[in-house]
């Protein structure tokens, strides 16, 4: 059974009242809900708020979802336009943290991925030089505007396809693309004095 097939058999049984079926859901998607959510907002204070509230909202819309689209889809949607009202509230800008490059690796430990790449039996000068430039690509999508900054971060950390990116933001695949090319050159342009590499090329 795929996740998707699984949790749409969830969702069935939530909008039927099964309120334990619910509960499986925000188990299972808590943690990933709460990273994109603190990659939005700065104050980590507001994370599980948000992703609290994020879920209350999804459940009383559950009568209206009909499966159109994945469930994680449709409830990230939810979260995104949740945490966006909340800043807007608090008059504050989305901008992404230091845990927006952040995976958690095997023993738990959350690494960037520049960082986990450049640091493995590395020199001190080599692990200075991978901590300059997670900093640096931090900075970059920082400064990005906020719907290149959501397309990129949907992207490279969170792992959606084009096409869940395109639902997600409501808007067509190739304006995704665009947006995710124009993040990739922008932070590339950041990254291109550190890595030496001349225009034209990534990293």
């Amino acid at each position: 059974m795929t996740a998707d097939v699984a949790d749409l058999e969830l969702v069935a049984r939530a909008q039927r009242g099964d309120v334990r079926a619910f509960e499986m859901l925000v188990v299972k998607y808590q943690r990933r809900l709460e990273r994109l959510i603190g990659r939005m907002v700065r104050d980590t204070d507001l994370v599980q708020d948000i992703a609290q509230e994020s879920f209350v909202r999804a459940y009383r819309a559950l009568p209206q979802f009909r499966g159109e689209s994945a469930f994680y889809t449709w409830l990230y949607r939810i979260a995104v336009n949740t945490a966006k009202k909340a800043l807007v509230d608090l008059k504050r800008d989305p901008v992404v943290t230091e845990s927006a490059l952040a995976t958690t690796d095997d023993d738990g430990q959350e690494t960037s991925r520049a960082e986990r790449e450049l640091t493995d039996g590395a020199t001190p000068e080599a692990m200075l030089a991978s901590k300059e430039i997670a900093e640096t690509v931090n900075a970059a999508i920082e400064a990005l505007s906020d719907d290149l900054r959501q397309a990129i971060v949907l992207r490279e950390i969170e792992g959606l396809s084009y096409d869940e990116i395109a639902e997600l933001m409501n808007c067509p695949i190739g304006t995704v693309r665009s947006r995710i090319y124009r993040a990739r050159e922008a932070i590339a342009q950041r990254l291109r004095p550190l890595l030496h590499t001349r225009d034209g090329e990534r990293w």
